[in-house]
């Protein structure tokens, strides 16, 4: 082995694909020191996991790369739908959906928007991002082992460049390595769930031709369904790249090998009815559909997210975004243990919290691949049945009746069947556009680095023992007034009621978390409101 080097940091973060990443940009933006190691040399070169959803760019939006992802997606931002037929070319097309937002009713809720890019596209703007807040990014390095004790872990990791090793000493970790992640394996934590759903083999390819084909069906994804060549068929520039999901059946005895480039290219002929499309594969990679959720989401001070924590079928891209939720989610609580303001208690709250969510959208997402009849999927008859609705609330409207929130109803479901974005404990604080001066933003840009207090032009006394809590606990606790009076730090737009919309009245206060989800509420006035605040945040961070 060759010499090993020592290096110190508060959190290591295993593994650099979109969920290691996302986690480096959040530690990143709370001023989180970290290491990140990924065995692969860069980021992905494969077209995939595409659909980032309206919660997951409202993060990167807080986190300041929204605008740089959509100028990376430009080249699809006018695909819009799922469509489905036997071919391109014949009868019988049909859209499954048209537009992700018909009529434009998501403004109500988000100052965000779905977004097509690939995560191949993705990627480099997260690693040019982290590393601009200084993350220590180091690809083609891998973790080969770890232990733990009280204080911290100790990882060892292995440059495959050099073959150097590198001892590194952290806090904590954060293991996003992925579906067969090893970090999981060492912590013998198992998964459960139905397990695998299908399997497909991706294949990338060039055909100039197709566009001509495509004509003016601007579609995320196509599912062709000829019994003998069915796929689904997605557009990489909506000219000449494109990417073709063929079903591989391992269970048949059928091999990778069996997918030669020659039986790729007739297979995406027969799909699309195009037969004399002229076909250059260049590339291919086999990937797994499978609804399983990890029974623990760490062990001591390691911590599991992305799809080492769950795999999910991909109808629909929920295993990504949840994945990038759960690094959210995650990073701001290592923050406040780190920084002092909260306990190690608050930890525990990262598993209460996201392993039901988990549970419930893996389970959307393989009821979606049978509604949409995926490609590959053959789903027993109990999986089949009435058509999913709600999509947007398992997106957006998801919650947490247990965690690191006070007052959460009991019966608070984890993804309801309409939005309930009321400003209760456990759900995402509502979306009001406000205003100061010539400066327009939405609630939801004023959380990201600490708590926010929001009180009414009458919550004077609330922020008074906001200000005095803050300062005795060295906490980081923002307090703003929303009203229509000269002192008001904000005033909401086109008159909306700010109390109303967060279900309080103009005496109460809403006390809501760095990630935008509500952590208690107080209706209206109290006898003592420091009181009242440090109960409450005392509960949320393990304080006393």
């Amino acid at each position: 082995m060759k010499s090993t080097a020592t290096v110190r940091v508060p959190v290591l973060v295993v593994g650099g694909s979109l969920v290691g990443l996302s986690a480096s940009l959040f530690l990143g933006r709370l001023g989180v020191e970290h290491l990140l190691v990924e065995r692969h040399s860069d980021t992905s070169r494969h077209p995939r996991g595409r659909g980032n959803n309206v919660r997951t760019m409202e993060l990167y939006r807080t986190a300041g790369v929204e605008g740089r992802i959509r100028e990376a997606a430009s080249v699809l931002a006018d695909n819009h739908g799922i469509l489905q037929a036997p071919s391109l070319t014949g009868e019988d097309q049909q859209w499954l959906f048209r537009e992700m937002d018909p009529g434009g009713g998501l403004a109500r809720f988000s100052p965000a928007g779905w977004c097509l890019c690939s995560q191949n596209d993705l990627e480099p703007v997260l690693v040019r991002a982290a590393r601009e807040l200084g993350g220590d990014l180091r690809f083609s390095h891998e973790m080969l082992s770890f232990d733990q004790d009280p204080d911290g872990v100790t990882a060892l990791v292995k440059s495959s460049e050099t073959g150097e090793h590198l001892t590194v000493r952290a806090d904590y970790v954060i293991a996003a390595d992925g579906p067969r992640s090893p970090a999981r394996e060492r912590l013998g934590i198992d998964m459960a769930g139905p397990g695998a759903l299908f399997h497909n083999v991706s294949i990338t390819f060039r055909a100039p031709g197709l566009a001509e084909v495509v004509g003016d069906r601007h579609f995320i994804a196509c599912y062709l369904t000829d019994p003998d060549a069915d796929g689904a068929l997605l557009p990489v520039d909506n000219h000449t790249h494109w990417v073709f999901h063929a079903p591989w059946h391992p269970d048949r005895g059928e091999t990778l090998e069996d997918f030669t480039d020659e039986r790729c290219a007739d297979h995406i002929r027969r799909a699309t009815g195009a037969l004399d499309l002229d076909v250059e594969i260049t590339g291919k990679a086999p990937w797994h559909a499978a609804e399983r959720v990890a029974e623990r989401y760490g062990s001591g001070r390691v911590f599991l997210a992305g799809d080492s924590a769950h795999e999910m079928s991909p109808t629909g891209a929920f295993g990504s975004n949840t994945g990038i939720q759960d690094a959210h989610n995650l990073a701001w609580k290592l923050a406040a243990v780190l920084d002092g303001s909260a306990g190690p208690g608050l930890l525990e709250s990262y598993e209460a919290e996201r392993r039901p969510v988990a549970q419930a959208t893996s389970a959307r997402a393989s009821a979606r691949s049978a509604e949409h009849s995926h490609p590959g999927y053959d789903p027993a008859p109990a999986a089949t049945g009435a058509r999913q609705k709600g999509v947007l609330t398992v997106a957006l409207g998801y919650a947490y009746p247990r965690g690191a929130v006070v007052g959460a109803a009991p019966d608070l479901p984890v993804v309801p069947d309409r939005m309930q974005l009321t400003g209760a404990p456990g759900t995402r604080a509502p979306h009001l556009w406000l205003r100061s001066g010539t400066t327009r933003r939405s609630t939801l840009d004023l959380y990201e680095r600490s708590f926010v207090l929001l009180t009414g032009s009458a919550g004077a006394a609330w922020r008074i023992a906001a200000a005095a809590l803050a300062a005795a606990w060295s906490l980081p606790l923002d307090c703003y007034a929303v009203g229509e009076d000269p002192g008001d730090d904000f005033a909401p737009e086109g008159g909306a009621d700010w109390a109303e919309a967060h279900g309080t009245t103009p005496a109460g206060a809403v006390l809501v978390r760095p990630d935008g989800f509500v952590a208690w509420r107080a209706p209206g006035a109290v006898d003592d409101p420091e009181a009242a605040l440090r109960d409450a945040l005392g509960q949320l961070l393990h304080r006393t």
